[in-house]
């Protein structure tokens, strides 16, 4: 919407233009001119602003999952957030991270491809501080990274995949699994320098400590699902239709569905002393009076009232009553 001027800037506008201050020739050409943008095709902007809209949603729930799986493991004051999301090329990513940093690298199946997290060092040092009982104090060797801890750290974040996977669950069931930790991004060729990539930067905070965690999509893996991360995807009813004879399909197999019957006499408790000395003969009362009809329970629900009889020398009951939905609610 385009500014609205108040009567003093237009008198004001109208008295320099009539004084020869302001050119209205010029400002014409300057209106021109904003009206043309420059575009750099090395860094071709191949996400709508819906799908970024969307992956930034997605992480935001990402991010309040790993606030929760990361402060029960460290036991420690954890805070993550998005901080920004923006697609630009893979090799202004891989130059933009440190030299040397903790890249763990993982599949989504079924998607093909890789997807790339980086945890910056002081981030992943305070973590592997803690969980060897330390205060989370950040010591950046990551040059120097024993088989240790480096196994200590690819079990930490090899169950940060779950969270990334419930995260995702509102789009696709993701089956995430972890390839390899690197820390070195020049020996990391995931897709081509030019390929555009989707980079979510994740603010962290444990303990004293603050860093950054970045998530590094390729546009070549999400290719595939990008019409679902689109608004118009959730905006759209879905209705089945129902394949001819499949509803008679589905009443024949309901009605052969076993149901267990049971018409009820009465109840009654007995102590476990008087149950031990039961014998033959022995009278209980139950609680149902005999000016009253029984109930007759359809797995396990009251459908019917009945009166107790005898049909051909069998112990029987007649239905009195159908119990309606209605009743049973009221």
């Amino acid at each position: 919407m385009a500014d609205v001027l108040s009567q003093g800037e237009i008198d004001a506008l109208l008295s320099a233009l009539s004084t020869g201050e302001m050119n209205a020739d010029e400002l014409k050409k300057e209106e021109t001119e904003k009206k043309i943008k420059v575009y750099d095709f090395k860094r071709a902007l191949r996400f709508s602003k819906d799908q970024i809209r969307s992956l930034s949603r997605i992480h935001e729930n990402f991010a309040r999952l790993l606030t929760t799986y990361f402060s029960a493991q460290l036991r420690t004051y954890v805070q993550i957030s998005v901080t920004s999301v923006d697609q630009l090329p893979y090799e202004e990513f891989i130059r933009s991270i440190p030299k040397m940093t903790i890249l763990n690298v993982f599949e989504p199946y079924p998607l093909e491809g890789r997807l790339l997290m980086e945890v910056n060092p002081n981030i992943a040092y305070a973590m592997l501080d803690r969980l060897l009982g330390g205060k989370g104090d950040s010591v950046n060797k990551v040059e120097n990274l024993t088989e240790i801890e480096t196994r200590i750290m690819a079990q930490l974040f090899q169950r940060t995949l779950d969270s990334f996977q419930e995260a995702w669950s509102s789009i696709i069931e993701l089956d995430p699994i972890m390839e390899d930790i690197e820390v070195n991004p020049q020996f990391l060729q995931m897709v081509s320098p030019n390929e555009t990539v989707v980079v979510i930067s994740l603010s962290t905070t444990v303990a004293e400590t603050s860093g950054m965690i970045n998530i590094c999509l390729p546009h070549v893996v999400l290719e595939e699902i990008l019409p679902k991360l689109s608004i118009h995807y959730w905006m759209q009813e879905k209705k089945k239709q129902r394949q001819p004879g499949e509803i008679d399909k589905i009443e024949k197999k309901i009605r052969k569905a076993p149901l267990l019957i049971q018409a009820e006499l009465g109840r009654s408790e007995i102590s476990i002393q008087e149950f031990l000395h039961l014998g033959i003969g022995d009278v209980i009362e139950l609680n149902q009076p005999i000016d009253r009809p029984l109930m007759i329970t359809v797995g396990g629900e009251h459908k019917y009232n009945a009166q107790p009889g005898k049909m051909k020398n069998q112990i029987a009951v007649q239905v009195t009553d159908i119990i309606e939905e209605a009743e049973e609610n009221e």
